[in-house]
């Protein structure tokens, strides 16, 4: 049985990667973020039989000494701990760095001294930026386009620096646009499912020409794992997308059709990215992990996004509607 760490257990993704590597008999445990209010996060919601399996540690991923005392002893590190939302970014960057660069830094230096076995570091589609050639192979060009971004490209030099420099079993894993139940209305599909939910028939969204390649939530966790389970990955860093891309604006309306077809668009000036941080195209190629490993989309973009509105119509009380969120 592997003895697995999760870190950033608590958010969207960390949470249902917990829950499937429970399932799949992996022996977990989940780097929750310290708070007084002794909070697990999403995991708080897992079934009590799946959160009875999860040993669970509270620290901070900024602290290399809590870092440290988390991965003592453990196979295998999956680190998805990170400040995630771009506007956010805008005006504290600091807080990016300090969590999406030094953080990652703390879980490397911890996993060469204790000579960890595999180490997968979570990166993003948006180190990318806008798309110069479709579909995004790992070859692309960096492009940091925002401060979230340039940080998330920081943290992945770093890990494979660590490859390079110290030969250690590293992974770079770069899930394009994830969505499913759990995900923070800061995300654009939670945003306007919740609007519509909410029984507003003004939907307030950002630009609708971009476009994104989403991934639901357990296709991207089972991309980790399947990553994971091979020594092909090493050193390498990989796409998780399905190849497949959609407008915000064309999402925006098959939203609406499924929802309350009354409701209109309306662009909010405050949810528009500055001009040239707006990452216009994202379209990711899958063709390395299907290389690589047996992991393929067992979701259609029509079955993922049916259980995602069907789980906020259940938990709409925990989402803030009627604000922007950053």
């Amino acid at each position: 049985m592997k003895r697995v760490l999760v870190t950033g257990a608590d958010g969207f993704i960390g949470s249902h990667l917990v829950e499937e590597l429970v399932k799949k008999n992996y022996q977990v445990k989940a780097f929750v973020y310290y708070n007084s209010f002794n909070s697990w996060g999403w995991l708080d919601s897992l079934p009590k039989d799946i959160l009875h399996e999860i040993e669970i540690f509270t620290g901070d991923i900024r602290d290399p000494n809590g870092v440290r005392e988390a991965m003592k002893n453990m196979d295998e590190i999956y680190h998805l701990a990170a400040l995630i939302a771009i506007p956010f970014s805008y005006h504290s960057p600091d807080s990016y760095v300090d969590t999406n660069i030094k953080g990652t830094l703390n879980v490397l230096q911890a996993a060469r001294d204790f000579g960890t076995g595999r180490v997968l570091i979570t990166s993003t589609s948006e180190v990318y930026g806008t798309a110069k050639y479709v579909p995004i192979d790992e070859a692309h060009p960096f492009q940091g386009q925002s401060p979230y971004s340039a940080t998330k490209i920081g943290a992945d030099r770093l890990a494979e620096s660590f490859y390079r420099s110290f030969q250690m079993p590293i992974t770079i894993v770069r899930p394009f646009n994830t969505y499913g139940p759990r995900q923070s209305a800061r995300a654009v599909i939670p945003t306007i499912i919740t609007q519509l939910l909410a029984g507003k028939e003004e939907i307030r969204l950002g630009s609708l020409e971009p476009t994104r390649d989403f991934n639901y939530v357990k296709d991207t966790v089972n991309g980790f794992i399947e990553i994971g389970k091979t020594a092909k990955t090493i050193g390498e860093e990989i796409n998780i997308a399905t190849q497949q891309e959609i407008s915000i604006g064309e999402l925006a309306k098959e939203l609406i059709r499924q929802i309350n077809p009354k409701a209109k668009i309306v662009c909010d000036d405050q949810r528009l990215r500055p001009q040239n941080s707006e990452v216009n195209r994202l379209l990711g190629s899958n063709e390395k992990i299907k290389r690589l490993t047996n992991w393929k989309p067992q979701y259609t973009f029509e079955e993922g996004l049916a259980e995602t509105i069907e789980f906020f119509r259940t938990n709409l009380n925990r989402y803030k509607a009627d604000i922007y969120n950053l």
